[in-house]
């Protein structure tokens, strides 16, 4: 264990964790489709365990701007190094792809690109507006980068207006440092406050449980988060996605994820997903509130 409490060994996994396999005809087109535009998917890059489940509805979570990261966090499974150069043609085949998928409601995120003037926001502005263009009536939730915290970068995401945008805190203040290197607990609030502030209808973000957490610092943070104007929360548990990544300090059983539901419904929050299985953009339809 370490000097912050976060784990470095692995435990077993309880039942309710287990994940089937992916299969069937909608998976098949969904990945067939994917591949064929050359996008990138979190869905993929980030491991997540709901992969079958959303692919297979015919939905995707749809990651710009690569898939090298220039932070090196320590819960994400994406690639961190030097990402290539950003291509100006992504936001038409994102935009070409969600045409061709049907799709009613899209989530779109991306990698950190600190490397950029702009925090890649040009580009996130560019995509928004591609999807309004040739894909009209799709409604979007965006999960957004900090963008180091730069109020012009935020203003890009904010003047195309999407539905829902979404910045996770991910975890306690106590733990930030360790989980997530680079950035920082209060940037983040300052970040969901600046969009709520700037109009955006609902603002979104999500935490991680697991990583040794205490119940009174998780409380604290949705007290944060609602002070920062937010309107829906995601609670998930954390899982390890390599050895070289932080262990999970322990899994959170579901009558607890149901109990914490309550609390921070009782806290104020609009809407709220929590499970073992919850991550940022699961159900993200149903947040159209």
């Amino acid at each position: 264990m370490s000097e912050s409490g976060l784990v470095k060994t692995r435990i077993n996994k309880p039942d309710w964790l287990k994940i089937k396999l992916p299969s069937g005809k909608e998976f098949s087109e969904v990945k067939q489709n994917i591949e064929q535009h050359r996008l990138h998917t979190i869905c993929e890059s980030g491991k997540c365990p709901n992969q079958t489940e959303c692919w297979g509805a015919g939905t995707a979570t749809l990651m710009i701007l690569g898939n090298v990261c220039t932070r090196s966090c320590m819960f994400c499974s994406v690639a961190t190094g030097n990402p290539e150069v950003v291509d100006i043609t992504e936001p038409i085949r994102v935009a070409e792809s969600i045409k061709l998928m049907g799709l009613k409601h899209v989530v779109i995120t991306s990698v950190d690109r600190d490397d950029l003037v702009d925090g890649g926001s040009k580009i996130w502005a560019a995509t928004i507006r591609a999807i309004r263009r040739h894909c009209p009536g799709v409604t979007m939730e965006t999960l957004i980068p900090d963008f180091k915290g730069s109020a012009e970068n935020i203003q890009r995401v904010i003047d195309v207006k999407p539905e829902v945008v979404s910045h996770n805190l991910e975890t306690v203040k106590r733990l930030t440092r360790e989980v997530r290197i680079q950035a920082k607990y209060e940037r983040s609030l300052e970040v969901l406050l600046m969009l709520k502030e700037g109009g955006i209808t609902r603002t979104k973000s999500g935490i991680m449980l697991g990583l040794g957490e205490t119940e009174e610092e998780l409380f604290e943070a949705m007290d944060d988060l609602i002070n920062s104007k937010v309107d829906i929360l995601t609670l998930g548990q954390y899982l390890q996605p390599s050895r070289k990544h932080l262990g999970v300090a322990k899994y959170i059983t579901p009558d607890e994820f149901k109990h914490y539901k309550e609390v921070a419904l009782s806290k104020g929050f609009r809407y709220v997903e929590s499970g073992p299985m919850v991550r940022s953009s699961y159900h993200a339809e149903k947040h159209l509130i």
